[in-house]
């Protein structure tokens, strides 16, 4: 199977993507997709990068080869093929090992990228805040570590002398590893400020009384189509993979008067590289602390269920190991202008019992008000209103009040005690019931 396409465009380097298949459907290294959908989703990676794809294809491939990932008869096929074509570039949408890679780029004599390679690259790109780039350089240079051999084959690998010191090319290796190590942790220490700083803000919004709802979905699915609409926020919003990579944030008004932050994230991917979710996860805590996800969908997409089961995953990866219960989530079915009627209900027989959804277009508006009305029920409904009793010298308990709730009054009882009354979740709301409550009602989202 081959798709094409063209351009008149001199200076962009011409690319072949190739996508291994393991059996009849299964993508080396992957699960089973649609072989097309995913040639379209790795054409449309290359062409993010403004390479010229030449053609993507999908092959068979009974075993890996450990050297140079396929076959020498299929190598030397390639090679013709590379140069019959004058392909700069060949972008393997599969994991490849630093020694295949090393070798597919001296068997074909062209630039290799394999899909981890691809996606960080398009990061790089994208990346636009001083915290977006320090994130992507840890991915990127934790990715190259392990391929650093295939900057100095050029140079002695021998032992040489005395057998007492290495050769150049080793001492080179090593040094190169070394500086990578330190900017690693230099990194690390950074980006560990700017994850204290995040939680400083976060806690600011809490006291300000704002509940967070993030928006997360697979990429290109529409969110920062969604995002601003509801926000006005003129985020850039392309039909292209990872158009949003920075997250914003806004304030948007609900139906009821109240008020949430509304944050855009960047959008995941199938075999999304875990070098981007170890560096991301900064600030991809929004997610873990969020009182709500909306989860954008591309309803319209042929394998929308498949994408909706990779965002999932990548939650499950950022819920691990924190210390809080995962957000309630909401699906945002974008994109309903692109389907008809039938198609539509036919996709709601689908829809997963466990999570509530809204069809909405992005696009056209429709469904918008909707899901503003479920936000402003799932966040604020479960709100309670309560009046609790301190001793004013309490000082850590009525800190820790502020940053569970919007604190609304405060208040010296004749007594000496301080009364505070508190907008709080009903789960934080029970823990507190040991205290003296003057008051405790619900809040109703209207």
């Amino acid at each position: 199977m081959t798709t094409r396409a063209t351009s008149t465009h001199a200076a962009r380097q011409r690319a072949l993507v190739l996508l291994p298949l393991v059996g009849a459907r299964r993508v080396a290294g992957g699960s089973i997709r649609s072989p097309d959908l995913r040639l379209q989703e790795a054409a449309g990676l290359a062409e993010a990068l403004d390479l010229e794809v030449v053609a993507a294809e999908a092959f068979p491939l009974r075993r890996f080869d450990p050297g140079a990932f396929i076959g020498r008869g299929r190598l030397e096929d390639l090679k013709a093929r590379v140069e019959a074509d004058a392909i700069d570039v060949l972008i393997v949408d599969a994991a490849l090992t630093p020694v295949q890679q090393r070798n597919l780029e001296q068997g074909t004599l062209a630039k290799v990228v394999d899909r981890t390679g691809l996606i960080l690259e398009i990061f790089g790109r994208r990346a636009r805040t001083k915290e977006g780039r320090l994130q992507v350089e840890l991915a990127r240079l934790g990715y190259e570590r392990s391929r650093l051999v295939r900057t100095w084959t050029h140079l002695e690998r021998q032992r040489g002398g005395l057998g007492k010191t290495g050769g150049p090319g080793e001492t080179q290796i090593e040094l190169d590893r070394r500086l990578i190590a330190q900017r690693i942790e230099k990194l690390k220490v950074e980006l560990e400020e700017v994850r204290r700083t995040r939680g400083l803000q976060r806690r600011a919004r809490r006291r300000a009384g704002y509940p967070a709802v993030v928006l997360v979905g697979y990429t290109n699915a529409g969110k920062s189509s969604l995002f601003n609409r509801l926000t006005e926020a003129g985020v850039l919003a392309k039909d292209m993979p990872f158009a949003t990579l920075d997250p914003t944030a806004r304030l948007v008004r609900l139906p009821s008067g109240r008020s949430v932050m509304m944050s855009d994230t960047v959008g995941f991917i199938t075999d999304l590289p875990t070098e981007l979710v170890a560096s991301f996860r900064a600030t991809l805590e929004e997610v873990t602390a969020a009182d709500l996800l909306v989860h954008v969908r591309d309803i319209a997409h042929p394998e929308t269920d498949a994408q909706r089961d990779d965002v999932i995953e990548v939650l499950a990866q950022l819920a691990d190991g924190a210390d809080v219960s995962p957000p309630p989530i909401i699906e945002a079915w974008n994109k309903i202008d692109l389907l008809g009627a039938e198609q539509l209900a036919a996709r709601m027989t689908r829809a997963p019992t466990e999570t509530a959804a809204i069809n909405i277009s992005a696009e056209t508006g429709e469904g918008i008000a909707q899901l503003l009305d479920a936000i402003d029920r799932l966040v604020f409904g479960a709100m309670r209103l309560v009046t609790l009793r301190f001793d004013p010298s309490d000082g850590a308990a009525i800190a820790e009040l502020s940053t569970r709730g919007r604190v609304v009054e405060k208040r010296m009882a004749d007594d000496g005690m301080l009364d505070i009354t508190v907008e709080l979740p009903a789960a934080v709301a029970a823990t507190y019931l040991d205290r003296e409550e003057i008051n405790r009602a619900p809040l109703a989202a209207e």
